[in-house]
């Protein structure tokens, strides 16, 4: 996407969540402000119900590309909520996006994990991140990559997994706490209890793990829940998903520490591998335990194929992360997986 006169042509269409954990009217009416400060337009419109942010933000994506309504376009689609609110809106932007999209996509933190924004600004304030992605002369949005996921027909932005990290969806149900904390609360209230599956992973036609599973992450960003490093080498426009598979001889006593730090890829017990094809599944015929960018999804079957969709989202984010949440280049010294399937 052409970088866009943010002066002459930019306006903002806010989608705010009233059902996401930190989201308030007042979090809506400062980012509407800011916008204006700034000297681009902006309007509100709030979801009442799931689904509501695809429809809106489809909807605004398909009447601009009709071109009856050159006077209303909106470029910049801001979200407002947490990594479901922000996947529903992703998918209403790529649903309608018969041609290249002429929006971009900025995130403004207000759920529970909130691991999208990370990966687009890392820990800078989101008053700071906006100022600086419409502030400037030109919007530069940058293209990241996607993940179809071929028997739901769906996409997945910031990631997916199956066994431990997606029980831990079940896990915060009833917890009182908000943000990161809940879903930590989750995990501690899901691993006394969790038992491996049986399961395989295979990475562009390479099996590179068959056996009791813990965990298998396909991704997308870094962090998952903001404070876990899931995938620690995973770059947002690279055309690669990100491959991390824990097997059942991984302590999970270890794994809340070893996750914060990224440092779970050295285990033997864990394979960390890349490709444009992962699939995983459960051996047993079992349904398979899956979420994706924090959606539990019980009806998946046993098996789930993951294909990558290379730079294809607009988003404003810092042209210098690498998708860690920090800028710079990305870590030396990357895991290998242990079969040769997908190695750096």
């Amino acid at each position: 996407m052409e970088p866009t006169d943010a002066r002459s042509s930019l306006r903002c269409l806010i989608i705010a969540n009233p059902a996401a954990g930190q989201v308030s009217q007042r979090l809506a009416e400062d980012v509407a402000e800011r916008c204006a400060v700034l000297g681009v337009a902006a309007r509100t419109r709030w979801t009442s119900a799931r689904g509501d942010a695809a429809r809106i933000a489809e909807e605004t994506v398909r009447r601009d590309q009709s071109g009856d309504a050159a006077d209303e376009r909106f470029v910049v689609i801001v979200a407002i909520g947490g990594d479901g609110t922000v996947a529903e809106v992703v998918a209403g932007m790529t649903r309608a996006a018969a041609v290249a999209l002429p929006h971009a996509l900025f995130v403004v933190p207000g759920g529970t994990g909130n691991s999208n924004y990370r990966a687009h600004w890392g820990d800078r304030p989101w008053q700071e991140a906006l100022s600086t992605a419409l502030g400037g002369p030109r919007v530069r949005p940058r293209m990241l990559d996607l993940a179809g996921i071929a028997e739901l027909d769906r996409v997945a932005l910031l990631g997916a997994g199956a066994g431990l990290s997606a029980l831990v969806l079940e896990g915060i149900a009833g917890v009182g706490s908000a943000g990161a904390q809940r879903l930590q609360a989750g995990l501690e209230r899901v691993m006394g209890q969790f038992e491996p599956y049986p399961g395989r992973v295979v990475v562009d036609g390479s099996v590179i793990h068959e056996g009791r599973t813990v965990f298998a992450n396909v991704g997308g960003g870094r962090y998952r829940a903001w404070q876990f490093r899931m995938m620690p080498h995973s770059l947002l426009d690279d055309g690669l998903l990100d491959v991390c598979v824990a097997d059942a001889a991984y302590r999970p006593a270890d794994l809340q520490a070893e996750l914060r730090a990224g440092s779970h890829t050295r285990s033997p017990h864990v394979v960390y591998a890349r490709g444009r094809e992962v699939v995983i599944e459960r051996t047993d015929g079992a349904p398979l335990c899956f979420e994706h960018d924090g959606e539990l999804l019980p009806q998946t079957g046993s098996r789930v194929t993951l294909r990558t969709l290379p730079q294809v989202l607009p988003v404003l984010c810092d042209p210098e992360t690498d998708g860690s949440g920090f800028t710079g280049h990305p870590e030396a010294g990357r895991t290998e997986s242990r079969t040769g399937a997908g190695q750096w």
